[in-house]
């Protein structure tokens, strides 16, 4: 299930996917959420990306929570709390150019695709 949902986030960034991972640090409390080796900070965009198009396409609020939250673990492992450093990533200025590009990536795909990627997400934590 992993694998086929990276997958479909790549489609969310193909275009991003040319730039280098890096640590991103938060701004105001300088905590870092560096991700690891191999997660890039495009596919955490992909990820936060569906926080804020899925809870509109979505059945069933709480398991998508609980889909997004294991994959927001499953990519951040580290993280006392993956969803809350998601969160703070995408309000970090150094993010931002990243973070637009998967929105972008999102509008390209289309309602179509995007549900079908909510929908697969929601009985992810299955």
């Amino acid at each position: 299930m992993k694998k086929v949902l990276l997958k479909t986030l790549s489609a969310f960034s193909l275009s991003a996917f040319a730039f280098t991972a890096g640590a991103a640090f938060a701004a105001d409390e300088k905590i870092e959420v560096t991700p690891t080796p191999q997660v890039t900070n495009q596919e955490l965009a992909a990820i936060y990306v569906l926080s804020e198009i899925c809870p509109k396409l979505v059945n069933d609020q709480d398991k998508f929570n609980q889909g997004y939250a294991k994959l927001a673990k499953e990519y951040l492992p580290n993280e006392k709390s993956p969803v809350a450093a998601l969160e703070k990533l995408s309000k970090q200025k150094s993010f931002g150019k990243i973070l637009d590009e998967a929105q972008n990536d999102a509008k390209k795909a289309g309602k179509a695709k995007n549900t079908e990627i909510c929908q697969e997400l929601s009985t992810y934590a299955n």
